[in-house]
């Protein structure tokens, strides 16, 4: 990463900001945000690049914080814990269980910043669990004149809710407090079946386990399913089948992604989810046969953050994905029509091509997150020309 250019995990998105900083305290936080204000430059926040939309695209200041990391403070008595914002997932679980904690669920991939992560309403699977930031209790932000604001449920319950997903609109994410549990391991159990068995156990499967997914692969129209339940089981004494896996949480719920990809995910109510993964499976066997990425199924808790794509409804969410090196956008165009027709509400961090108009339609709370946006940043210091756009423009 140099000084004049930077582009995202998958290569569709690049910029040339004015400078990159890294800031590896708060108070160097603070002065970069004033110097970038007396310059009249807009700042956005990168972590590891991985979505796909152009949130943090500049001509400005560039901000990494990846010398800002780690715990600093934590709770065994309230199972809470203070991180960086830095901080990223993979090395976060190693530390919370060196402490005997962990969070209550991580998403597929564990290689995001937690600040990135939970700032675009990143989440797992399970219709109990809510996305990650909805675990935050608490944060510090760095705001535009350069002071610091604290949103908790207790001192400003608006701009909490605004916060917990805000895409770095409200300002740089200091620290989290995150609410955990006591270190937990999980038990795995994964099973290829054909798609017809899927479609009629699926209801019961994320019924009966904690966590469930599947994803499908269109070539052979069959599902890797996985279940991932909260165990008590020693590993040194568990005698596992094939498929099967023990380990603490923090290690089995992430998987790893070596291929890069370009991506779009969409919200959708939980009642609909069904009805809408069959007309996309039926889109991909008809019109794009080409396409061997599988297609991925996740549930989702309701939550109260106001940009959660899981705002005040349960939620199931599918992805659909393309090699990085291949034509993506004729291919997303149709699913997004099918994701569109079921009131889908897209991932922030991935592919969509919602405007200013259909976004605010979406999200009841959406007026509510202005108010709290154009209070905490009046001149828009932190925005950029594509959140102008979906924030701004009328």
């Amino acid at each position: 990463m140099s000084a004049a250019s930077w582009s995202n995990w998958s290569g569709s998105v690049s910029c040339a900001p004015r400078r990159i900083a890294m800031p590896a305290s708060e108070a160097a936080i603070q002065a970069l945000v004033r110097q970038a204000s007396a310059e009249g430059l807009g700042v956005r926040v990168a972590g590891t690049g991985h979505s796909f939309t152009p949130l943090v695209a500049t001509d400005g200041v560039l901000v990494s914080l990846d010398a800002y990391a780690g715990v600093v403070a934590h709770d065994l008595g309230r199972t809470e814990a203070t991180v960086r914002s830095g901080t990223k997932l993979t090395a976060l679980g190693g530390e919370l269980r060196a402490l005997g904690l962990a969070m209550e669920n991580l998403g597929d991939v564990d290689v995001q910043s937690l600040g990135g992560a939970t700032g675009t309403g990143t989440h797992g699977t399970g219709p109990t669990f809510g996305n990650l930031s909805s675990q935050i209790t608490r944060l510090r932000l760095v705001t535009a004149d350069g002071g610091i604001v604290t949103c908790d449920a207790e001192s400003d319950p608006e701009a909490y809710l605004a916060a917990r997903v805000s895409l770095g609109m409200l300002g740089i994410v200091s620290t989290l407090t995150l609410r955990l549990l006591p270190a937990y391991r999980l038990h795995e159990r994964t099973r290829q079946i054909p798609w017809a068995r899927c479609a009629e156990e699926m209801a019961a499967e994320i019924a009966v386990n904690e966590h469930f997914e599947f994803f499908w692969y269109p070539s052979t129209d069959a599902c890797a399913c996985k279940t991932l339940n909260a165990t008590a089981l020693d590993p040194e004494e568990w005698a596992g089948a094939e498929g099967e896996r023990l380990g603490w949480s923090a290690e089995i719920i992430p998987s790893v992604r070596s291929r890069r990809f370009n991506e779009m995910e969409y919200a959708i109510p939980a009642e609909r989810g069904p009805a809408c993964f069959a007309e996309v499976r039926a889109l991909l066997r008809t019109r794009h046969p080409d396409v061997v990425w599988p297609v991925e199924y996740r549930t989702l808790a309701a939550d109260d953050a106001f940009l959660s794509p899981a705002y005040a409804r349960a939620t199931v969410t599918i992805s659909v994905h393309q090699d990085a090196l291949l034509p993506y956008r004729e291919f997303f165009a149709e699913v997004e029509a099918v994701f569109r027709a079921h009131e889908g509400r897209p991932h922030w961090g991935k592919h969509h091509t919602r405007t200013h108009a259909e976004l605010r339609a979406l999200y009841p709370a959406w007026e509510r997150f202005i108010a709290v946006r154009r209070r905490m940043d009046p001149e828009g210091r932190f925005l950029n020309d594509y959140l102008r756009g979906l924030f701004e423009d009328g």
